[in-house]
């Protein structure tokens, strides 16, 4: 057996066991943090928008490679955490930029990526396999290659190939840094004039961001704290996170928080398309639609449609049993409402993971994972 959640005994009847033994955490009470978040997870999540400040100067500082041609598309090139940052650059990309952006999670590149395609490979240890393959094909095609990362080999590479490395130094797990895994992209393809310039966005983002952290911060009782109320909502049920548009890569940053957090399944979708398959398979097994708590994440950006199929959608599923809440981004703009749905999810989250007494740092089936992989001949 590679790894056991629960030391030999079955994850259920661990928990359980557990569950009638001791009561469940206390958010308002520091000994919690104190007892189960002995990393300080809480330090690094809460930092999100120091973290985004942070980022846009690091990219203002950076000298961007000159480019032989203006390239005709863009992949960014990343896993886990790192990806997800390509993945809300994207969103924001569809509605500003005249050339596709494409993230790919995969070893090697797709066929059209040649001299003609930039490509960012993103990882923060800069030792990501998968990245460190697609970035060596990238090199092999002609294409340009930008390294973002924190150093490794992917940094070493780069380097030797006198590609340009945007480097930061933010001591945490991949999933932790997303203000830069974001925000480091974005000033990327603002620097290179693939985007039109954001900044008063961005300073908006953060100003919004900040009053959310005061918000959903451990000191803020439950009773006025959005994040520890929705955690405990979900607390016991498999979490079931839609978005659409903007926000239907939050949906999936919720998804990977509550896995790594907390934990915990949870399952994300988007809007439309779960409207032509997921609404039709909500009657079995029956003893599951109860135990489903689904979040839908809003934002003023949808499109008009799917404002409506969100409404629509919410009904049918709770026709059907399942106990459904809806989640809008704050800010006027779409930064701001990307980073601060972000953020609520990354807080939501941490308190699962404290409700669930789980160590929201440690990933423990991943580092199995991973050194069976490196083993492996």
């Amino acid at each position: 057996m590679l790894y056991s959640p629960a030391g030999g005994e079955t994850a259920q009847s661990k928990e359980d066991s557990v569950a009638t033994i001791l009561p469940l955490p206390d958010l308002d009470d520091p000994n919690t943090y104190l007892e189960i978040d002995r990393s300080r997870a809480r330090e690094r999540l809460f930092d999100l928008p120091g973290q985004c400040r942070q980022a846009w100067e690091i990219a203002a500082k950076w000298s961007p490679p000159l480019l032989p041609a203006p390239p005709r598309a863009i992949v960014i090139a990343g896993m886990g955490g790192s990806a997800i940052g390509g993945d809300l650059l994207k969103s924001l990309a569809e509605r500003w930029a005249a050339i596709p952006v494409v993230i790919h999670r995969d070893y090697g590149l797709p066929a059209f990526v040649g001299g003609h395609t930039l490509v960012i490979a993103s990882s923060y240890s800069g030792n990501t396999e998968e990245t460190l393959s697609a970035a060596g094909e990238a090199r092999r095609r002609g294409a340009v290659v930008v390294a973002v990362t924190t150093g490794g080999e992917l940094a070493q590479r780069a380097e030797e190939w006198g590609s340009s490395v945007l480097r930061f130094d933010y001591p945490a797990q991949p999933r932790e840094a997303l203000g830069y895994s974001f925000v480091l992209l974005l000033g990327v393809l603002v620097r290179l004039g693939l985007l039109p310039d954001p900044t008063p966005q961005v300073e908006e983002a953060i100003l919004v961001l900040e009053e959310l952290a005061r918000e959903v911060r451990p000191e803020t009782p439950e009773e006025r704290n959005p994040a520890k109320e929705l955690a405990r909502w979900l607390h016991g049920h498999l979490p079931f996170i839609c978005g659409a548009g903007l926000l239907a890569p939050v949906a999936r940053r919720w998804k990977g928080q509550f896995n790594e957090n907390s934990k915990s399944w949870a399952i994300y979708e988007e809007l439309p398309e779960m409207d032509h398959n997921v609404v039709a398979g909500t009657a079995h097994p029956q003893r599951l639609a109860s135990n489903v708590r689904a979040i839908f994440l809003a934002s003023e950006a949808d499109h008009p449609r799917n404002r409506l199929r969100l409404s629509i959608t919410r009904q049918i599923l709770e026709e059907s049993g399942t106990p459904c809440r809806t989640v809008s981004g704050r800010g006027c703009g779409p930064l701001a409402q990307i980073l601060t749905a972000v953020l609520l999810g990354d807080a939501t989250s941490y308190y699962l993971a404290m409700l669930y007494r789980a160590d929201p740092t440690s990933i423990p089936a991943i580092q199995v994972l991973k050194r069976a992989l490196a083993e492996a001949p």
